[in-house]
């Protein structure tokens, strides 16, 4: 990368700018080969395309590349435009428009080559929902993980109000600093809770975009209810979240799940960010699915 890396890869992985038609975007990239050294030829099950939520990152999904490429899977996780280490314009709130977003996920599925299985986390959720019901064709399932059918909750919408408020008049160092004073992010609709140390997560939340996380901001609560498109799809979806979710509650994810026919998980001890919370168990969850769509 052109800029100092702020974490260090998982085991058998390496981070680097994925070209795509629509530019570069920043990746960690994983695959069963570094998994199996003793072996002359790693056998590939499949590719995966990860896309982080909210205020996150690639990072959110450090946990899960060992026992993924373990079960086969080649795990290509990405920031989104504007996010932490892939450029995008600070202060052009159009440049973030969802239909943009989900261009982005199209260009990346592109670029590695192959039908990927997708999976978005939180917001990245609903980007990759959005690039679905674009095109479908680049995808072999969709994962939709800790991720809604519709806007946030009334008590995740007002910590969001409070980042736009505060980001429309401080900077983004000023806006850390003022969160850090406050008391934990996730209280004060500051970036949930991370991957690394404080200072790592300093240079992560400095390196978002500020326009992007006020368009992101806005999205998420305003986002229609777009199951029923989603449904007409052919693809095979999964829902997967922890057991307690303030930002979508259990029981709604549950329904979408019923309205999408879609695979259901729910990971024990895991609340918004299961991937983090529980990622063993989250990612036998997301391979036995992904190995039963190459059976059906």
């Amino acid at each position: 990368m052109t800029r100092q890396a702020t974490f260090t890869p998982p085991p058998g992985a390496r981070a680097y700018l994925l070209p795509t038609a629509r530019g570069e975007f920043a990746v960690v990239d994983s695959s069963p080969a570094a998994e199996a050294e003793a072996e002359t030829e790693a056998e590939v099950r499949g590719v995966v395309l990860m896309l982080p939520g909210f205020t996150g990152s690639k990072e959110d999904f450090r946990l899960l590349h060992e026992p993924l490429a373990e079960r086969g899977y080649r795990v290509v996780a990405v920031d989104g435009r504007g996010q932490h280490e892939s450029d995008g314009p600070l202060d052009d709130e159009s440049a973030y428009a969802q239909r943009e977003l989900a261009r982005d996920v199209l260009a990346q599925a592109e670029a590695l080559g192959v039908p990927v299985h997708l999976v978005g986390h939180s917001l990245g959720g609903q980007i990759a929902r959005a690039a679905v019901l674009l095109d479908h064709s680049p995808f072999l399932s969709l994962t939709l993980m800790s991720s809604g059918p519709a806007q946030i909750s009334v008590s995740q919408q007002q910590r969001v109000k409070l980042l736009r408020d505060a980001l429309a008049v401080l900077s983004m160092e000023e806006v850390w600093e003022a969160i850090q004073a406050m008391g934990p992010p996730e209280e004060v609709g500051g970036p949930a809770r991370g991957p690394g140390d404080p200072e790592q997560l300093r240079r992560r939340w400095l390196g978002h975009s500020p326009a992007q996380l006020l368009a992101a901001g806005r999205q998420l609560c305003t986002e229609p209810d777009r199951v029923a498109e989603l449904a007409a799809v052919p693809l095979p979806f999964h829902v997967l979240s922890g057991a307690h979710d303030d930002t979508w509650p259990v029981a709604i994810l549950d329904d979408m799940a019923v309205r999408l026919n879609a695979h259901r998980t729910v990971v024990a001890g895991a609340e918004h960010s299961p991937g983090a919370d529980q990622p063993l168990p989250t990612a036998q969850a997301l391979a036995d699915f992904w190995d039963g769509t190459h059976t059906a």
